[in-house]
This record gives structure tokens, C-alpha cells and sequence, in this order.
């Protein structure tokens, strides 16, 4: 069942990368504006293109130094789940976790100039494609997440399941310095605007005339973006991998059916979680400016429903209960938690 799972997981991750192609790719199509438009929308562009390739330049030392270093301590049994291969998956951790935030950061400071270019005639358009760049960024990083997890569980295999923690690993290295240094650069971007501009100069905050207007919408996207989706990244993965660990644990010296279900179950969950967030995009819809956020919302408690309803589905046919300490847990107990 484990690996039906991977197998499953897999496959939907590879479509939500496809998915998040032909949502760019729909973006790009869009008007962008007029001249003054794209003016000041390219010095986003390369302001916010010059942060990231100057941080991953400096990351990139540090993946490398650490990537050598767990895999030269780890011993021949591989007891203390570091070694060479706990390296190779942290190296691909750091390198999705990069790819997510550059892609997502890419697609941002397109659509933001497109949206606006779409607000002035029809915002149902706008919010069509400010909503689709955000769905963007969020299957790069399901669709990155769940590929890499399900990739090297398939590779490692039960019995090496703590070395594929490396993946988690390397993508919470690229989140901490990713979230930080953008979060540092986006408050002073934004304290310079607001202190040179509407202080000293009296110019309204996101007034053209104020220089520090393209350093602060440059710190939105390094830290709010790529940052965020950073950050986002290595919370998904690290649930799952640590839920699939403790499933490896908790099933004791159960063999077969059962312990594959409790490893395969997290997976499955993240599937279903990937296939209701696709359906509930299309709920988030309107023309009304005052329904802005009950379209929101619907697609929200859209997709929210799927994966109870789903979640119930997959509780009958995993069978994910456990004792521990002699207490019983029954797979609908955890379902209801």
C-alpha cells in the first residue's frame, strides 16, 4: 500500500508542476500594461531578481559545506541517519526548496503588473489572475514537495526511511535564510519608503516619485514570495516525512499490510489534500467587489470538505491503528482528530 501510495503521490505531483506551466504560461499571455507600466514593473523584475541570485549565491556555499559534512559523519551502519545518502536528499531539499521560491518570485512580480493592467477593466480578470499566480507558487510547492518525498522513499526505501529526513533538512536550511533575509530586507525596504518619503518628503507611500517605492514592492516579493514559499515548503515536507516516520515506528514489528498503510497513509493524505485545492480553484470566482472575499472563502470551504470527505474514503481502506504505551488508537480516532 506504500507504494501504491508513492506511486499515486507521484503522479499527482508531476501534474501539479504541469498545472502550475499552464498557469504561467496563461499569465504571460495577459496584457501588461502600458509603457510606465512595464517601466516600473521591470525594476521590480530586476530588483527582486538581483536579491535572490545574490542570496543563493551565499546559500549555495553553505548546502555544499553542510552537504559534505553529514555526509562524511555518518558511520557504515548508518545508525545515526546521516551519511551520503541523508547528503544527496538534503542537497535536493535545498535545490526544490530554492526552485519553489525563484519560480514563485518569477511569477509575482509578472502577474502584479498584469492584474492591475486587467483591475482597470473587469475585476473578475484581476482577481483570475492575481488568484492563478498564487496557485502558481502553491502547486510548485506541493507538486516539488510531494515529487522529492515520494522519489526518494521509492529509492531508500522502508528501512532508510530517517535518511530521506535530508530532503526536509535542506529545505529548512533554504527557508531559514530565505524567510530572514527577506523578511530583514522587505521591513527595511518598507521603514525607507515610509521614513524618506511620507516623512521627510511628504509623498504619499507608493507614489512613483519616491525611490524607495521600488525597493519596498522588491522586499514584498523577495520576503512575502519567494521567502514565504520557502517557509511553506519545508512545513509541508517536514510533516510529511515526520508522520511517515512515526507510522514506521508506531506500526512496531508489524510487517506487511498494516505498517505499509501507516507509511503510505501521510502520503495519500497530501494527494487528496493536492487534488481538493485543484477543485476549489474554481470556485473563486466574481464581478462583485463586495464578494471578493466570500469567493475566497468558497474556495477555501470547497476544498476544505473534499479532503474530510476524502480523508474518510482513505480511513476505510488504510488501516493506520496502533497501541502504544497500552492504549488503543483506531484509524477512525485519528480521522476524527
Amino acid at each position: 500500500m506504500d507504494i501504491f501510495a508513492a506511486i499515486v503521490t507521484l503522479a499527482l505531483a508531476v501534474g501539479a508542476l504541469l498545472y502550475a506551466k499552464v498557469a504561467f504560461n496563461k499569465i504571460m499571455a495577459k496584457d501588461d500594461g502600458n509603457d510606465a507600466m512595464k517601466k516600473i514593473a521591470s525594476q521590480i523584475q530586476a530588483g527582486a531578481k538581483a536579491f535572490l541570485v545574490t542570496e543563493y549565491r551565499m546559500l549555495a556555499v553553505f548546502v555544499l559545506f553542510v552537504f559534505v559534512i553529514i555526509g562524511l559523519t555518518g558511520n557504515a551502519e548508518g545508525d545515526n541517519g546521516l551519511g551520503w545518502m541523508t547528503a544527496i536528499a538534503f542537497l535536493f531539499g535545498a535545490f526544490a526548496s530554492a526552485a519553489a521560491g525563484w519560480f514563485g518570485m518569477h511569477t509575482a512580480t509578472r502577474a502584479a503588473v498584469r492584474t492591475t493592467q486587467a483591475a482597470r477593466s473587469s475585476l473578475g480578470e484581476a482577481l483570475d489572475i492575481s488568484f492563478a499566480s498564487g496557485t502558481v507558487m502553491g502547486f510548485l510547492v506541493v507538486g516539488l514537495g510531494l515529487m522529492g518525498i515520494t522519489s526518494f522513499y521509492m529509492i531508500y526505501g522502508a528501512s532508510n526511511l530517517s535518511s530521506v529526513l535530508g530532503f526536509s533538512f535542506g529545505a529548512s536550511s533554504i527557508a531559514l535564510f530565505a524567510r530572514v533575509g527577506g523578511g530583514i530586507f522587505t521591513k527595511a525596504a518598507d521603514v525607507g519608503a515610509d521614513l524618506v518619503g511620507k516623512v521627510e518628503a511628504g509623498i504619499p507611500e507608493d507614489d512613483p516619485r519616491n525611490p524607495a517605492v521600488i525597493a519596498d514592492n522588491v522586499g514584498d516579493n523577495v520576503g512575502d514570495v519567494a521567502g514565504m514559499g520557502a517557509d511553506l515548503f519545508e512545513s509541508f515536507v517536514g510533516s510529511i516525512i515526520a508522520t511517515m516516520l512515526l507510522g514506521y515506528a508506531l506500526a512496531g514489528d508489524a510487517e506487511g499490510n498494516h505498517r505499509s498503510a501507516m507509511i503510505g497513509y501521510p502520503l495519500m493524505l497530501a494527494s487528496i489534500g493536492l487534488v481538493a485545492s485543484y477543485l476549489g480553484i474554481f470556485r473563486v470566482k466574481t464581478d462583485d467587489e463586495s464578494k471578493l472575499h466570500s469567493a475566497l472563502l468558497s474556495g477555501l470551504v470547497t476544498a476544505s470538505v473534499l479532503v474530510v470527505i476524502g480523508m474518510a474514503i482513505l480511513t476505510i481502506f488504510f488501516d493506520v491503528s496502533y497501541t502504544y504505551k497500552g492504549l488503543s488508537y483506531t484509524s477512525w480516532g485519528i480521522f476524527g482528530a
